[in-house]
């Protein structure tokens, strides 16, 4: 579907930052699937209740796909263009993470369609809750990199609220995500701790690669 987005650079820097993490390449660039415009995400099945949506419809055997991304939020990370990404991370780490979570979900989608595999909502939501904690661990990997990896463990798993309207089994399934996804960060905290990068990635690709109930009991257990 053809964008209405314009320029949002952040979108290509994220998808770029996690292809380089995870260590493949994806034709399909997220910023020409961008929506801004809420009726136009509303018709193609938006919900509404979230700064961002990845909208997936089965067309002609084979996927259709948008990412909304509401101005606001876009406003928002248009703040700091120009600026260096500390900036970004320091002043709006929220709204840096929903852009980061819209496009994990079309990579992982994009991904996963490759190789013509199903993936499951939890599944996605896992993996978009990694990915936010990844991308924004690398922009400090270095010299004080334990304790920025501490704090986000705090910040993207501990310190959340989800939104009232949501139903039950949405409820379940961002909570069983956050829970998932935290143990396999907390577990990574070896590699960050030792600052070897390379188990690091070894461990997140090895992990990426797996698929649907495979992947969350690696999430869960570690095997």
């Amino acid at each position: 579907m053809p964008t209405d987005a314009g320029d949002f650079p952040l979108v290509g820097r994220l998808q770029a930052h996690l292809e380089a993490i995870y260590g493949f390449k994806c034709e399909a660039r997220a910023e020409a699937f961008v929506v801004v415009d809420a009726e136009v995400a509303a018709l193609l099945g938006g919900t509404g209740r979230a700064p961002e949506e990845l909208l997936v419809m089965e067309a002609r055997g084979g996927l259709e796909v948008a990412l909304y991304l509401d101005p606001g939020l876009r406003e928002r990370m248009e703040r700091y263009a120009g600026s260096p990404l500390g900036s970004v991370l320091e002043g709006d780490l929220d709204g840096y993470c929903q852009v980061t979570e819209g496009v994990s979900h079309f990579l992982y989608v994009a991904h996963t369609a490759h190789y013509e595999r199903t993936v499951s909502l939890l599944e996605l939501e896992a993996q978009a809750e990694v990915d936010k904690f990844v991308v924004c661990l690398m922009h400090r990997w270095g010299e004080g990199v334990a304790g920025w990896a501490r704090e986000l463990l705090g910040r993207l798993f501990d310190r959340v609220a989800y939104q009232p309207l949501l139903s039950v089994e949405e409820r379940w399934r961002y909570e069983e995500a956050n829970r998932l996804s935290r143990r396999f960060c907390a577990r990574l905290m070896g590699h960050v701790l030792s600052r070897r990068l390379d188990r690091l990635l070894g461990d997140l690709r090895y992990a990426y690669r797996l698929g649907a109930e495979a992947k969350l009991r690696h999430f869960a257990h570690g095997g």
